[in-house]
């Protein structure tokens, strides 16, 4: 019997799959057993601890092309083609999947979706443990505004790194579904500009910052007349969604074939 899970991460070679090659690394009921990348990555052929300067673990970064020995757990934290790539791979041989890829299409997610047929899913727009306390109460307070008679103006702001190639985040789209959900509002609107008029009860607005090195933060704005209610989180490292990964990651070696989310690891 194996006394670890063995983790494989797509994606390795990225800033989040080092620190989650750190953080699997330092579980003592896991083990590194795949570390993929891109075929075209400079880091094909380096052992993925030197890589997350944790030291050698004896791990060498692979193409996601190439074959490898099935882990406990695929984390996904890489591109949305490279998503997909894996996920049928982790469809075809029931390998569970975590997917925190952001920047998916509606097909894209559609075709992730349906390998929850076949082998245990787990779709997490972030796996920070913060940002999830912040869902659970984004949809507590959405719940309750539903019902005050001057109405409620919610707005999403969103800060992250330069690197960051999709917009809004994944998270900030995720908060905005929970609010639309709860309220009602079906009219998304991304930033303003000119003479917008009035604004509509059916708005929900989002403005994304990238700066720096910011791994993460979202404020989400319950404006009301007279007063204000301010939900907000930010991630301090890059470690707060490895370490969240890395729960998920245990939850899901234990389940069978369906569609999960961070609330079923954190028992929302």
């Amino acid at each position: 019997m194996n006394d670890h899970i063995t983790i494989g991460i797509n994606g390795a070679a990225g800033r989040m799959g080092r620190r989650i090659v750190a953080a699997v690394s330092s579980q003592k009921d896991m083990k590194l057993a795949v570390a993929l990348d891109s075929a075209g990555s400079t880091c094909i052929g380096q052992d993925a601890g030197e890589l997350a300067a944790i030291g050698p673990i004896g791990v060498p970064v692979t193409s996601s092309s190439d074959p490898f020995e099935a882990p406990d757990v695929m984390i996904d934290f890489s591109v949305p083609d490279a998503c997909l790539h894996i996920a049928h791979i982790c469809e075809e041989r029931r390998i569970p999947l975590l997917v925190a890829t952001t920047g998916l299409t509606d097909e894209q997610k559609e075709t992730v979706l349906g390998c929850s047929q076949t082998a245990p899913v787990l779709i997490a727009p972030s796996t920070s443990t913060a940002v999830n306390l912040a869902m659970k109460l984004v949809r507590d307070a959405s719940r309750a505004a539903k019902n005050i008679s001057d109405g409620v103006d919610v707005e999403i702001i969103e800060r992250h790194h330069r690197y960051k190639e999709d917009a809004p985040s994944g998270t900030a789209l995720k908060f905005g579904q929970i609010v639309s959900e709860e309220m009602g509002q079906d009219d998304h609107v991304h930033g303003r500009e000119g003479r917008t008029g009035q604004r509509k009860q059916s708005e929900i607005g989002y403005h994304a910052l990238r700066t720096g090195d910011n791994v993460g933060e979202h404020t989400i704005v319950f404006g009301m007349l007279g007063e204000t209610l301010e939900i907000y989180v930010r991630g301090h490292t890059r470690d707060s969604y490895a370490f969240g990964a890395v729960n998920a990651a245990r939850f899901l070696a234990k389940q069978k074939a369906g569609l999960y989310s961070m609330d079923d690891v954190l028992g929302f």
